[in-house]
């Protein structure tokens, strides 16, 4: 198992799986009072938390689904990606979707945190492409809406 550094300068535990078969480790705000966000506004949430990420590997940040079902709360840039080079603090940045202001509390679970692995690739160009049976059919063309 790879293990990843992380400095943890809030009042909070590390993220951590809520349960054996998790992916996602949940992140808490590193407020000292609460955070209102009216609808539609933006607020980027500090977590007090730094890492060094393996090579090879992301943090993806992703929204918690009970805030977004229960708030209209969510990640707005998701997934965001935290790149293996960045040393700053995590924070995330949150939107509410809803039609009315919500308060958000110190320590609470505000996102969570997916480790993916990645490849770096290199271009190669071409003036021709391989034909599929889908071709260049998006958005609904597979019969999916």
């Amino acid at each position: 198992m790879e293990k990843v550094k992380v400095i943890n300068l809030s009042s909070n535990p590390l993220p951590e799986y809520q349960t054996a078969q998790a992916v996602g480790l949940d992140v808490r705000a590193n407020t000292s009072e609460a955070i209102t966000i009216a609808p539609l506004e933006r607020v980027m949430v500090p977590t007090g938390l730094y890492f060094q990420i393996p090579d090879g590997y992301e943090i993806q940040v992703r929204p918690r689904s009970g805030l977004a079902a229960k708030h209209g709360i969510t990640v707005i840039n998701t997934p965001g990606t935290i790149d293996p080079d960045y040393r700053g603090e995590l924070k995330v940045l949150l939107v509410n979707l809803s039609n009315e202001p919500f308060a958000l509390q110190p320590g609470e679970r505000v996102a969570q945190l997916v480790f993916a692995r990645y490849e770096r690739l290199a271009w190669e160009e071409t003036v021709e492409l391989e034909a599929t049976e889908r071709g260049a059919g998006g958005f609904g063309s597979t019969g999916l809406n």
